[in-house]
């Protein structure tokens, strides 16, 4: 497939190059105004065309002497660049590109909010269920044994609380677990409360962090945490995002749309100067042709007629 694949290249780099070529040719390249390298998206296009040029050159050496030549195979990579010559073609493309591009800055603003929420649950995580998720029931052979596959945390407080007792004949409840996914998931410290607090914001398994809470310290205040994390953070500020991106997309399509109205109410008047422009030259053709002695009453009338019933119909 890769090899069918390189014989198609120099056939879409010419076709590249002729379209590259045609531009220039009809906007200019670079000097004046409107000029082919003025626009951003020319310049993404001449990139990915001029790379491509030189990986095809005879640069690279044949031999095992690399001395030979200049090996500009790296220069390839930049062909995942060509599907965005897409972009340049589809206007739509180009909004939505846009719009993600204006809407960086703000939506960095609305990165250090989440990541600030972050912090405060997962310090609020740290102080309340630290070293909460690394006590497993074990048998008498020092092995985890539980009812489900995975094993989950338990407790030693009474079941009316809602934690878990272990319920496996045999079976003691221990400290010795290193917790859920490999102790990642857990408030140990602050990098993993903050990852575990960001899965949480993701509603990604947070229902399963809440059972082991539930399991391990009881269920009866535990609410009182994930209820306002899933409200502010899940609901409110990742949504903040789609929030800025259709706002950005909004402001972007409309100054596309008052682009377009524009460049052609002024397509309109440069059409109607240039009508009324020719209006006047046949206007004074015919006074001329009026005050000519050799014109006849009849060729008057014709003319005036003609004059008056364009006049009507401009009216």
């Amino acid at each position: 497939m890769s090899e069918k694949l390189e014989k198609t290249e120099p056939i879409f780099m010419a076709i590249f190059c002729i379209e590259c070529v045609l531009k220039v040719i009809a906007f200019g390249f670079v000097m004046h105004k409107g000029s082919y390298l003025r626009s951003g998206w020319n310049i993404m296009d001449f990139i990915v065309v001029v790379t491509g040029v030189l990986t095809m050159m005879p640069f690279s050496p044949s031999g095992g002497d690399k001395s030979e030549g200049v090996d500009l195979r790296t220069l390839r990579a930049v062909r995942v660049l060509r599907p965005l010559k897409l972009v340049s073609g589809i206007p739509s493309l180009q909004v939505v590109l846009k719009s993600i591009l204006c809407a960086m800055a703000p939506l960095l603003q609305i990165g250090l909010l989440v990541l600030f929420a972050i912090v405060i649950f997962a310090i609020i995580g740290l102080e309340f269920y630290s070293s909460a998720f690394h006590a497993a029931c074990y048998n008498e052979f020092g092995e985890i044994v539980n009812l489900s596959e995975k094993p989950f945390p338990c407790s030693n407080k009474s079941a009316s609380t809602g934690a878990y007792n272990c319920d496996v004949p045999g079976a003691i409840c221990l400290s010795q677990w290193i917790g859920p996914n490999y102790g990642i998931t857990s408030f140990d410290n602050i990098a993993f409360a903050m990852i575990t607090v960001f899965q949480c914001i993701t509603m990604e398994g947070w229902t399963t962090i809440m059972y082991y809470t539930n399991d391990s310290l009881g269920s009866t205040y535990n609410w009182a945490y994930f209820i306002p994390l899933i409200v502010l953070g899940s609901f409110f500020m990742l949504n903040l995002v789609l929030g800025v991106l259709s706002g950005e997309f909004a402001k972007e399509r409309e100054r596309v749309e008052n682009r377009r109205e524009f460049l052609k109410l002024r397509r309109m008047q440069q059409i109607n100067r240039e009508l009324e422009g020719y209006i006047e030259w046949i206007f004074a053709a015919e006074d001329v042709i009026l005050q000519e002695e050799r014109t006849t009453d009849e060729e008057r009338v014709t003319i005036m007629e003609g004059r008056n019933s364009f006049l009507d119909f401009m009216s």
